[in-house]
């Protein structure tokens, strides 16, 4: 029995020196294994700073956001003055155009499909009233267009968000 109490005794010498023990101190990691310092976040204009730049209107990413392909027809002299249906007189001589359903003020890009050529145009009128056409220019667009002398000319129209004023 006494080995019995010895044991008992060393035992519990052993589980109070742990218990008395003040827990260790963990000492400073090395500076290999340290977390990195936190920076504080950039101010809002330099996160302005580092957006990319706006693409160009040319970039697929930047597409257009109405195209349509279709015949083109002009209208000039005869209408001269006359009121728009969006309220302006009509100027043969400014790059406007007639459109179904665009809003007005809308810039358009048209295209002569044979020749490659493109003018801006802003929408000002409703129309073409035309059967089959698309889109009714003005006498300025249609000379820069080189298609006055045909009358109507197969075109794509393309709106683009960076032509909008």
């Amino acid at each position: 029995m006494h080995w019995l109490r010895l044991s008992v005794l060393v035992l519990l010498a052993g589980l109070a020196a742990c218990g008395s023990q003040p827990p260790p101190v963990p000492s400073k990691p090395p500076a290999s294994i340290q977390p990195p310092a936190l920076t504080p976040p950039p101010p809002p204009a330099a996160a302005a700073q580092q957006q990319p730049p706006t693409l160009p209107p040319s970039s697929p990413a930047a597409g257009p956001f109405f195209t349509q392909t279709g015949l083109a027809s002009f209208y000039g002299r005869a209408h001269a003055g006359k009121l728009t249906a969006s309220g302006g007189r009509f100027d043969h001589h400014n790059f406007t155009a007639a459109h179904r359903s665009l809003a007005f003020g809308t810039r358009v890009r048209v295209t002569n499909l044979a020749n490659g050529r493109t003018v801006t145009v802003e929408i000002t009128d409703r129309g073409p009233h035309g059967k089959g056409r698309v889109i009714d220019v003005s006498l300025a667009a249609a000379q820069a267009l080189d298609m006055q002398q045909r009358g109507i000319t197969r075109v794509r129209l393309e709106a683009f968000r960076a032509d909008q004023g």
